[in-house]
């Protein structure tokens, strides 16, 4: 990368922070290397990127170059069902990204015996499902939210499926706190911005009830406890069976369903539409999402997945991410390894 390097340095020399909006044409740098210092220029001006120094700026130029070429690498492969883009997480390394941008951690600092625990799920076999469910349809969904760089990804999800349970009973659909999960639910097992369950948050709500955004808004970071007024209740929560997902298309046929996922890997941080299908998506579970809903997309059954990294990732904020009717597959992602939903 020695003449990325002397490219980078003659480019911003005499620029504080900012970049220059054209190249210096000259024979000597590889064309290549030119292209993406075009697409790095636009990317970093759609997205306000700021760096410190140029040194920041080189190495976040050479984090783009290598995820820009995997994106580009993986769309002109043929007979995808799904393609990746560029998206304001282009210049973090993989570390960083699972650092900042996940947060379920399936492994508490609290002991089984020490929860109140959730029921197991009861199936009706007896209902014929439905072969296409969409809870935005319902007004059963708020609009995406973002949970900036703090692995509070478990407390969107958590309130993602008591604000649906809530909508479906009541009529009425608010939007809920994550801040008050992120403040206040430490003492169930949760770590704010450094990861934690669903369930506990589940449990939390039991105890203490749920507050709305508009009374305590998200932060995107740790804070102290805040007194609030509960405007929705929890009776109590229920786990689907582990990899079952003729169970979970059973749940989320009744409503929105909070599951974890494998989200550290290159096909779902760049997904931009069509039907995740890869299964190099493991099953590491470390991003907590929200399942609103089934379908099936040019043959390919789907589930409808609503994430917290804003609208501009993926297909305005959701994901489809492909299903089965398998009774013991932990499903592209985990997607069925670790579901569950708040009764109210």
């Amino acid at each position: 990368m020695k003449s990325a390097s002397l490219f980078l340095l003659l480019a911003v020399c005499g620029c504080a922070f900012g970049i220059p909006s054209s190249l210096n044409e000259n024979d000597s740098f590889d064309s290549t290397l030119k292209t993406d210092w075009r697409v790095f220029n636009r990317f970093v001006q759609k997205y306000n990127k700021m760096y410190d120094d140029v040194e920041e700026m080189k190495m976040r130029f050479d984090e783009f170059r290598v995820n820009y070429k995997k994106i580009v690498e993986h769309n002109m492969m043929p007979h995808q069902n799904f393609t990746l883009r560029v998206n304001e997480f282009a210049d973090m390394t993989q570390e960083e990204f699972r650092l900042y941008m996940t947060g379920f951690r399936d492994h508490s600092v609290r002991l089984p015996s020490e929860t109140n625990g959730c029921s197991s799920f009861v199936s009706t076999k007896s209902v014929n499902l439905p072969n296409s469910v969409d809870w935005r349809d319902h007004q059963a969904v708020t609009p995406i939210k973002n949970q900036g760089q703090c692995g509070s990804c478990w407390s969107f999800s958590a309130t993602g499926s008591m604000e649906g349970a809530w909508a479906i009973k009541s009529g009425n659909l608010v939007s809920l706190s994550e801040q008050q999960l992120v403040d206040c639910s430490g003492s169930f097992g949760n770590q704010g911005c450094n990861g934690g369950l669903m369930d506990y948050a589940f449990e939390y709500a039991m105890e203490n009830g749920m507050c709305t955004e508009s009374e305590e808004p998200y932060e995107g970071r740790d804070d102290n406890c805040k007194q609030c007024t509960p405007s929705v209740t929890v009776k109590g929560c229920v786990d689907v069976t582990a990899n079952n997902q003729e169970e979970l298309k059973e749940a989320v046929s009744r409503q929105p369903v909070s599951v974890a996922i494998e989200a550290d890997t290159t096909t779902f941080q760049f997904y931009n539409s069509g039907v995740l299908t890869s299964e190099s998506c493991g099953t590491n579970l470390d991003h907590g999402v929200l399942a609103v809903g089934y379908g099936t997309e040019n043959g390919n059954d789907y589930w409808l997945v609503k994430n917290s990294w804003g609208n501009s990732w993926g297909d305005n904020g959701y994901v489809k991410i492909l299903r089965t009717d398998s009774k013991s597959d932990p499903g592209i992602c985990g997607i069925a390894m670790s579901a569950s939903y708040p009764t109210v």
